[in-house]
């Protein structure tokens, strides 16, 4: 079957921590679909969307991975996601594909930072389902606190659409035909049932008034349009159970995705913009087959052998063989060449792309991450807003084994980049090497391994220098002349200027309150490039210069001898010597640690983020015995933190690290970089 109507199609992509059990659920709903013969196994390897040789070495997804089923007359896209904390970007990158978030939760083990996260990621724009997997692994009276949790953290608007039995063996369907005749391991069935009812009805005052006033009984289908209204606005959260092991709610789930997850006209319409920064405006994009093209690529896929993949939904207009695409706003288009669908690794040939269908085109080097597909320059320019990707905070530089190697690996991390949106790479200009830097150690040492395994390159790491920043603590204000005469035509220019200081994140800004032409506008460019010049290579001790504004207040100039290369120069000393006079700060970047261990090891792992300049912000207890700990630690003081704490936790244990900000750094450190950079400068001249 080929989907040729809109109103067939769902589209979910399967969230969730590690080891909450999304690839193991795929297996189960395939299988159960008739997709599959028989489910696979993590620990087997054979699992569809784990099909990857590194996945299957780890037992754990490492990309988000493409399958479908049908299931009573529907078409259901699934993307299921890493569930690992350091590859974060590399799930949420299959959010913009998807009207539903299926948020996976173990039933052992709670809820867990993924489990955070993606919530609060599906909370932009997204519906949101939670499906608590592993409900044979836990005695029955651990549902009820496992829901209450579920409340506390998320609203209530979650509420329970099935409940597992007393007994665990099956689903106890609480929203079609309530079942009153089995006995639920909590709550009761016509509790949960009027919960939802009453949740759903609010949105619509009519069917308020049949249910409250003249207690009438309300059928599913009387409820699929508020109820597709209360997920859109974010008014109801379901949540369901499952076994994948034992089947228990499988084809319940089953029933709950094709009925009542929205179909593309039903989810909320994607935020499509024309144009860039502040000239964009918001542009409509509707799911009719017969408007013109637009089609977003939300995942690409490297191969050194089999090319370029690039994934893609299908927002409006129908796609197929042969239909000619721009990419972006190139002018030459490329033709579809073979339209495919893709089950995990297999690729087959389809007819048909329609609106909500997710497809993919093979062998074309044009395509990008974020591209916007479209058959017309009517839509040039177009582009979806992405989700928010958390900042890359740890670095490796990279330095090749093998004399050569190093356009090799450009042109490796370059592909690599384009799979995965929090990857970034540098260049770190004292040790002259190449820095990638990831959401974590592991994040980085998964990168490694496929540049090993695809590319052939084995390196030798180094740690980067710590990415510290300049700014300021006050307001100054410098005049620089730079004078020069060799015979002949001279040098000549003179820039007057003040810098402010500015909120923590407010980036750069320059102003300009020149007058009278003291400084022929020809030449502000030059002093703009010779202050930006300045700013960053930083005054204090060679770092970047943020949260400052410079602006330029007066000049000079001369008739014969000013020219550009003077007005550069005078721009860059004039900012140095007013940013030494401002009381300049170096910021220290810092990290926010979330670090889950055992109870008894709490004691330990306190003590040694204090050891590390490290502030406890925040201690939770997520589950019976296990403490999660976040602390802010200055991100020159995480080196070997990860080997460490699985030596004093026996590697039991769970860590995730984001961006924490910048702060001033402690007077020592100051001092001494300072000195370093101004021993460094002197030499240098």
């Amino acid at each position: 079957m080929t989907p040729t109507s809109v109103h067939d199609i769902r589209n979910l992509a399967l969230l969730g921590h590690a080891g909450s059990g999304k690839t193991t659920l795929l297996e189960a709903l395939l299988a159960a679909s008739g997709m599959i013969g028989a489910a696979g196994s993590v620990d087997r390897g054979d699992t569809v969307s784990d099909f990857d040789p590194q996945e299957k070495a780890m037992g754990h997804t490492l990309t988000a991975s493409l399958a479908h089923l049908e299931w009573a007359g529907h078409w259901v896209n699934l993307l299921d996601t890493p569930g690992l904390p350091d590859l974060a970007g590399r799930a949420l990158l299959a959010l913009p594909a998807v009207e539903t978030a299926a948020v996976v939760v173990s039933a052992a083990a709670g809820i867990e930072s993924g489990t955070r996260r993606m919530m609060e990621a599906a909370a932009d724009g997204k519906c949101r389902l939670i499906i608590v997997s592993k409900i044979d692994a836990v005695p029955a009276d651990a549902f009820e606190p496992l829901m209450e949790s579920l409340t506390t953290a998320f609203g209530r608007e979650c509420l329970p659409i099935n409940l597992p039995a007393a007994d665990g063996t099956r689903v106890i369907d609480c929203f079609f035909q309530p079942d009153d005749g089995t006995t639920p391991a909590f709550s009761s069935v016509s509790a949960a049932h009027d919960a939802i009812v009453d949740q759903v009805v609010e949105l619509d005052e009519d069917l308020m008034a049949s249910y409250l006033e003249q207690g009438e009984s309300l059928d599913p289908e009387q409820l699929h349009a508020p109820f597709e209204q209360a997920l859109r606005e974010g008014h109801l959260t379901p949540v369901c159970f499952v076994s994948a092991r034992t089947g228990a709610g499988v084809k319940e789930l089953l029933d709950i995705l094709g009925r009542l997850m929205p179909d593309p006209t039903e989810g909320n319409p994607p935020r499509f913009l024309k144009g860039e920064g502040s000239q964009a405006e918001p542009v409509e994009v509707v799911p009719d087959p017969d408007r013109h093209v637009i089609a977003h690529v939300f995942q690409v896929a490297n191969d050194p052998y089999r090319g370029k993949l690039g994934i893609f939904r299908i927002h409006q207009g129908s796609i197929t063989p042969n239909t000619q695409l721009y990419v972006g706003d190139g002018r030459k288009a490329f033709k579809v060449a073979h339209l495919l669908r893709l089950q995990g690794k297999n690729q087959a040939e389809t007819p048909l792309g329609v609106p909500g269908d997710i497809c993919a085109v093979a062998r074309v080097d044009e395509l990008h991450p974020d591209a916007v597909l479209h058959d017309s320059h009517d839509e040039d320019y177009y582009h979806l807003q992405p989700p928010a990707y958390p900042q890359p905070v740890y670095g490796l530089a990279l330095i090749t084994q093998k004399h050569g190697d190093e356009q090799k690996l450009g042109e490796a991390l370059a592909r690599l980049k384009d799979e995965d949106p929090c990857l970034e790479v540098g260049f770190d200009p004292q040790t002259r090497h190449t820095v990638v830097r990831g959401l974590g150690e592991l994040h980085l040492k998964i990168v490694l391994e496929q540049l090993r395994a695809r590319w052939n390159l084995n390196l030798d790491t180094a740690t980067p220098s710590v990415p510290y920043r300049e700014t300021i603590g006050g307001s100054a204000e410098a005049r620089y002349r730079h004078k020069k005469q060799t015979g002949g035509a001279g040098q000549f220019g003179e820039v007057a200027l003040r810098v402010e200081s500015l909120p923590r994140g407010a980036g750069i800004e320059l102003g300009n309150e020149v007058k009278g032409g003291a400084i022929p506008t020809n030449f502000l460019p030059a002093v703009e490039k010779g202050v930006r010049q300045a700013l960053a290579d930083g005054a204090l001790a060679g770092f970047p210069v943020q949260d400052v504004r410079v602006v330029l207040v007066d000049g000079k100039s001369h008739a014969v001898d000013s020219n550009e290369v003077s007005f550069v120069t005078a721009g860059r000393h004039a900012t140095i010597d007013a940013l030494l006079a401002a009381r300049p700060i170096l910021l220290e970047p810092l990290l926010t640690v979330t670090v889950k261990v055992a109870d008894r090891y709490f004691g330990d792992i306190s003590a040694e983020l204090s050891g590390r300049r490290g502030r406890l912000t925040l201690t939770e207890s997520p589950s019976s015995g296990w403490t999660v700990l976040t602390a802010l630690v200055p991100a020159a003081e995480m080196e070997g933190f990860e080997a460490r704490l699985k030596a004093i936790c026996a590697g039991d244990s769970e860590l995730a690290i984001a961006a924490g900000g910048y702060e001033p750094a402690p007077g020592d450190v100051q001092n001494r970089l300072a000195r370093q950079f101004s021993e460094h400068r002197g030499a240098a001249q």
